[in-house]
This record gives structure tokens, C-alpha cells and sequence, in this order.
């Protein structure tokens, strides 16, 4: 009881430093935001006051403008953003208990406190402000990054991150185009590489098969794979075949055209199965990976989050340590490896990606634009679901 009283005082003193700092850096902020801006205290935003619906959006021209807390961070203004299925499951509070956690680590956080909470993970534009720690960037310059979803997000004027998630924009790319990238980018770098062990040096004739491959994360993951000389076989509807074989794969199946696994019998078995899909699909997806030859399962759907919001955070964590060590032990006898891959924020694998994009090994594939005013219908849009790309949204 002493140490948690201890604790709770700590945090006070805590809050009032940082309120009596944010309040000096606010008046610094307001000064130099107010060259650009014609407020100085308050922005324009899309914010939601509770979880559900569409109907929750809200559009307001009175959010706080953020200011920088830590020495890490920066401020920029928003060009372009970008709508994440992300973004419509956490509208209806899909992971709200985990990502509450993460907000306020020691639970003092009533229910309720995260709002007004701002949707939009991923942010093209311009430095505006540094704090006093950051070296790599400076205001004027041209960045995109993927915020965590546990901020406030970016369909937003404004948009405060840490320096180690931002990184320089590819400079062949526009703001809008640029939008389109970091999220679903660093969500199949997660995948690809952190998990699954890929890279440019040993990937040249490995074979891949993509499930889910025309949405966001599917067309990134083709075209990072062929620039890392794989194999890949794409499996997607047939409205999307040519779009996928436009960015370099070399098998494509229809997945509504007959029994998915009788397609693949005819094919040779994999080296890596990324799955965007989940579902039924990992009962027998393993199957026609390469057996004891280090061939990886990693798949983007799991239950982490959902058990959390359905049994609280420790039965939560408890069901999903048995449930991922269950299956990662059954698929290891077999031959094979099985994973989980989550989005990681990270600046310097937005630099790698920069690189392969500039080099004209990626492009961006954009659906549909919409303008900022049209946030709800660009939400509707991506919530119907069978994308073909991004969807991107214009806020300067």
C-alpha cells in the first residue's frame, strides 16, 4: 500500500511538471505555429467522443493545437493522412482496454478520459517544430511517419510524434502519395523482415505466397519482396489479379474461383506465407509451407487485443500467451514456424523503405481520395472493405 501510495505521489509531482512545462512551451508553440496558422491555440480535426458507428466522427475546429512535452518530439503540420482499417475498429473501440493501458500505464486513467480521441495513423508534411533533443530534423522539412495507435492521431491540422518514428519523405513522392505508405509499410517490414527474418540479402529465389495481397499491407509486401528477388504468388479476387501482377507478382490466384487449397497443390511449396486474412485460413494455409527448412508462417490477425477487451488485461494476456504458445509449439513439431507480426512505429525502417521508393522499387497504390471534409465517407469506404489500395486523405 506504501509503494503504491508512493507512486500515485510521484505521478502528481509528475503531472504538475510536466503542466507547468507544457504550459511554457505552449506559449513558445502558439508564437511559432502563428506564422502559419491563423489560430494560435486551437486546430481543426476529426475526433470521435465515444466509441461506435460513423456517426460518432465529429468534425471540430476547436481541438488544442499539440505541444511538444518531451525533447524528443516534434510537431508537424498535416498534408496528407490516410484511413487504416485500424482506424474504423478503433472508432468502435476495438482494443480500447490495451491501448488505455498503454496511455496511462498505472491505471489512474478514468474511463472515458481518452476522448475527444483523434483516428489517423499515417501523416505526410511539414516539420513545424523540434524539441530540444531532436538532431535529425528540423522545421521546413518534408517527413512522413506512422503514429502509434495509442496517440492522438493524424486527421488532424497538427500532430505531435516522437523523432524516432519520423522519418524524411521520399522525395520522388508527393504529400498525398507519401500517406499512403508508413503504416501498412512498417506493418509488412514487421512481418517480412523483423519477424520473418527476410531481407536483400536472403530473399533472391525464396518462394512467397501473399494471402490478402490487394489491400494496403498485400501490395507493399509484393512489391518489397520482388525488390528482394523472390518468387511471389498472390492470392486476391480476380478484379485485382492485373493490379497485383502490375506490381511484380508472378503467380496470382483468385480465391473465389474454387477450393483455395486444390489451387495450391499445384504449386511448390513455400520458403514464407504472410497472411492478411486470417480466419479458417491458418487451419491449412501451414500446410503448404516447406517442411524443416526454417519456412515461416506470419500472420497479421490475431486475437491480442481482442482478448483483452473481452477478458480484461490479465486474463487477456494470459489466454493470448497460451494461445500463441500453443500453436507455435504444435506448428514447430511440424516441421515449421509459426508467428504473430504487429505494426511497429520506427523512422529508420522508414528510411530503408525511402530508399527502395526512391529507388523506384515502390510505389504507392491509391484507391481513392477524398478531401478532409470527407472523412466520414472516406471511413465508409474503407469499412466496406475488399480494398484495392489505400485511401488517402487530403488535409492541407
Amino acid at each position: 500500500m506504501e509503494f503504491l501510495k508512493t507512486c500515485i505521489l510521484r505521478r502528481h509531482a509528475c503531472t504538475a511538471v510536466c503542466f507547468w512545462r507544457s504550459q511554457v512551451v505552449q506559449k513558445s508553440s502558439a508564437r511559432k505555429i502563428s506564422t502559419t496558422s491563423s489560430r494560435s491555440t486551437v486546430m481543426p480535426a476529426w475526433v470521435i467522443d465515444k466509441y461506435g458507428n460513423n456517426e460518432v466522427l465529429r468534425f471540430t475546429q476547436n481541438m488544442m493545437i499539440p505541444i511538444i512535452h518531451y525533447p524528443n518530439e516534434v510537431i508537424i503540420k498535416v498534408h496528407a493522412a490516410s484511413v487504416n482499417p485500424i482506424d474504423v475498429n478503433m472508432r468502435s473501440g476495438y482494443g480500447a482496454t490495451a491501448l488505455n493501458m498503454k496511455r496511462d500505464p498505472l491505471h489512474i486513467r478514468t474511463k472515458g478520459e481518452e476522448f475527444p480521441l483523434t483516428l489517423g495513423r499515417d501523416v505526410s508534411g511539414v516539420v513545424m517544430e523540434c524539441g530540444l533533443d531532436v538532431r535529425y530534423f528540423k522545421p521546413g522539412d518534408e517527413v512522413w511517419a506512422a503514429v502509434p495507435p495509442w496517440k492522438q492521431g493524424t486527421l488532424s491540422e497538427f500532430v505531435v510524434v516522437s523523432g524516432n518514428e519520423v522519418s524524411h519523405k521520399p522525395r520522388s513522392l508527393t504529400h498525398t502519395q507519401a500517406a499512403s505508405l508508413p503504416y501498412v509499410a512498417l506493418t509488412a517490414w514487421s512481418a517480412i523482415n523483423k519477424v520473418g527474418g527476410l531481407n536483400d540479402k536472403n530473399c533472391t529465389g525464396k518462394r512467397v505466397l501473399i494471402l490478402g495481397a490487394s489491400g494496403g499491407v498485400g501490395t507493399f509486401a509484393i512489391q518489397v519482396m520482388k525488390a528482394w528477388d523472390a518468387h511471389v504468388t498472390a492470392v486476391c479476387s480476380r478484379d485485382a489479379s492485373e493490379l497485383v501482377r502490375k506490381l511484380g507478382a508472378d503467380d496470382v490466384l483468385d480465391y473465389k474461383s474454387g477450393n483455395m487449397e486444390e489451387q495450391l497443390k499445384s504449386l511448390k511449396p513455400f520458403d514464407f506465407i504472410l497472411d492478411n486474412v486470417g480466419g479458417s485460413t491458418e487451419t491449412w494455409a501451414l500446410s503448404f509451407l516447406k517442411k524443416w527448412s526454417g519456412a515461416t508462417y506470419v500472420t497479421l490477425v490475431t486475437p491480442f487485443l481482442l482478448n483483452m477487451d473481452r477478458l480484461g488485461i490479465a486474463d487477456g494476456m494470459l489466454q493470448t500467451g497460451v494461445t500463441v504458445g500453443s500453436k507455435t509449439l504444435k506448428h514447430f513439431w511440424q516441421g515449421v514456424h509459426y508467428r504473430w507480426a504487429f505494426f511497429m512505429a520506427s523512422g529508420p525502417y522508414l528510411d530503408d523503405i525511402a530508399q527502395l521508393v526512391d529507388a523506384g522499387k515502390i510505389q504507392p497504390v491509391i484507391e481513392k481520395t477524398f478531401p478532409f471534409s470527407k472523412v466520414p465517407e472516406a471511413f465508409l469506404k474503407v469499412e466496406r472493405g475488399h480494398a484495392r489500395g489505400k485511401t488517402v486523405i487530403t488535409v492541407v
